[in-house]
């Protein structure tokens, strides 16, 4: 009987683990590559109709275009610039197939760097929220090159590859706002290794007691 008790509580425990280990992996899951864009639509200020790339016929330009908006390389500004101080903007709308996913506009002019900002409505119904963001200093030779009407610039402030550094003002940055930010993901992520503790604790005496009971 004691050795088909242990048995029990072997499959038990597995039970319970696999079960965590789904909650754990579930959202990197959701976070899975998507396809690469399949085009981007400009339009803005000095042009007559819409830009629209597609990355068949334009891979490199759409590639240039996707990387300006990027999650992975945009820095997010506390509080919004004034308006006075943006110059032209420019509407870059980015497509899965036909159908349109994401909008940002950009203002490769404005004063102190280019800015990015990002709706809070999107194209896709997506919940977001409006935000402004430092562009790379290359947002205005990019839109040039993809045929938006802007005059040369030499944006590369260090000479490297990639596009050379980012501007970024003085005012631009919060640290005390980064700060908060980062410790309010670190209490998350304890908050959540404290549940599995105590689900992993809770189970385990549970199968205790149970053993206990039929051992007596």
């Amino acid at each position: 009987m004691v050795r088909r008790m242990r048995r029990l509580a072997v499959v038990g425990l597995g039970g319970l683990a696999a079960m965590l280990l789904s909650l754990t992996v579930a959202e990197p899951a959701k976070a899975a590559p998507k396809s690469p864009p399949a085009g981007v639509d400009i339009t803005g200020h000095g042009l007559a109709e819409p830009l629209r790339l597609r990355a068949e016929q334009h891979p490199e330009q759409v590639k240039a275009m996707v990387d300006q908006v990027s999650a992975k390389v945009l820095v997010r500004q506390s509080g919004s610039p004034k308006k006075a101080n943006l110059g032209p903007k420019y509407t870059v709308v980015v497509l899965a197939g036909d159908v349109p996913k994401q909008t940002y506009d950009l203002y490769p002019n404005a004063v102190g760097g280019p800015r990015v900002f990002r709706p809070a409505k999107q194209p896709d119904s997506r919940k977001t929220t409006a935000a402004w963001f430092l562009g790379r200093v290359t947002m205005s030779e990019t839109l040039r090159t993809a045929g938006v009407p802007l005059e040369r610039t030499y944006e590369a402030v260090s000479g490297g590859i990639g596009g050379g550094e980012r501007i970024i003002p003085e005012d631009a940055l919060n640290p005390a706002q980064d700060i908060n930010e980062a410790f309010g993901e670190l209490r998350r992520l304890l908050l959540l290794n404290v549940a599995v503790v105590v689900v992993i604790t809770l189970g385990l005496a549970g199968i205790a007691l149970l053993i206990r009971r039929r051992t007596r």
